[in-house]
This record gives structure tokens, C-alpha cells and sequence, in this order.
């Protein structure tokens, strides 16, 4: 079960790159990552506590997972706030996450997250939770001139909760496996 918990998070971690081109990552990407995160999930709860490599592994795996598979994700939640009826005129260059750099109120969303989730990640998987809160501070204050430009703040809120949501599953799923 170790394995199959370590080739699904491993799974959770690819899945988001390689289906990165075309028009099939707008749904299949994040589907496939969640799938695999909750099937890891599941084989985690039948495993006794990891050790040597398999530990090794089960860290380098879960922060490559949490940062690679939240992309797809917030792209999707994205999608979802967009459809929703008070989200109003939004134009998609704001909500459907920036393709080109400089598009939409806040620039560099992406590189930012990636590297959100990886220092969330390992906060939590270094057993400092206290982490988190400095990497949202930082993040926060960072961005807070930014924020008062229209649909900005919903989209560094939405990107922000799904981001670490994400990171903090998958290091939940860490966790069963480590102990």
C-alpha cells in the first residue's frame, strides 16, 4: 500500500505538467490530481509509518504534488467563481488565470504560487505550521498595493484559499504516511 500511496502522490505531482498543453487541462488535470491525491489518501490509511527511501520519497513527492497540482486547480476555481451570478462583467483575462504575463491585476500569479505552496508544504512537513502564517503575511503585504485595482482582491482570495487548501491536503496525505 506505501507503494501505491507513493505512485499516486507521485501521480498528483505529474499529472498537472504533463497535461499542461492544449485544451484538456481545463478539466482533466485537476480531476486527475484530486483523484490521485484521494486515492493516496485512502492507501495512506493502510500503511504502517514510513521510513529510509520510502520517507525520502514521500517528502520530495508531496512537495513536488503541492506544487505543481494546485494550478490546475485554481485555474478551475477560477472557471467556478466566474460562472457564478454575482461575479458580474468580469472579463476572462481577470478570473480564467492569466496566460500571458502582465494579463489581469495581479502579475506573476503563477510563479508566486508555485512557490507558496512549496514553502507551505515545507513548513507544514517540517513541523512548523507557524510558517504558513508568514508565508500568507508576507504574501499578503506583498500584493496589498495591488489590490484595490477591480476583481483583484477576489482573485488573490480565491487563488490564495485553493492554493493552500491544496498544499495542505497534500501534506495531510504526507502525514498519514509518516506516521
Amino acid at each position: 500500500m506505501t507503494t501505491l500511496a507513493l505512485v499516486l502522490l507521485g501521480l498528483a505531482a505529474v499529472s498537472p505538467v504533463v497535461l499542461a498543453s492544449g485544451r484538456i487541462r481545463l478539466w482533466i488535470s485537476p480531476t486527475i490530481a484530486t483523484l490521485a491525491l484521494g486515492g493516496a489518501a485512502l492507501a495512506a490509511t493502510a500503511t504502517r509509518p514510513v521510513t529510509g527511501f520510502a520517507l525520502g520519497a514521500t517528502l520530495v513527492l508531496a512537495v513536488l504534488a503541492a506544487a505543481t497540482g494546485g494550478a490546475p486547480l485554481v485555474r478551475a476555481a477560477f472557471r467556478i467563481a466566474k460562472r457564478q451570478e454575482d461575479a458580474g462583467p468580469t472579463p476572462d483575462s481577470v478570473m480564467l488565470a492569466p496566460r500571458v504575463a502582465g494579463e489581469g491585476p495581479l502579475r506573476g500569479g503563477r510563479i508566486i504560487g508555485v512557490l507558496e505552496r512549496s514553502a507551505v508544504a515545507v513548513a507544514i512537513l517540517a513541523g512548523w505550521p507557524e510558517g504558513l502564517a508568514i508565508v500568507l503575511a508576507v504574501k499578503g503585504l506583498a500584493r496589498y498595493p495591488e489590490l484595490r485595482e477591480p476583481h483583484a482582491s477576489e482573485q488573490f482570495i480565491i487563488g490564495t484559499f485553493t492554493s493552500v487548501l491544496w498544499a495542505v491536503a497534500v501534506c495531510g496525505v504526507a502525514k498519514a504516511l509518516i506516521s
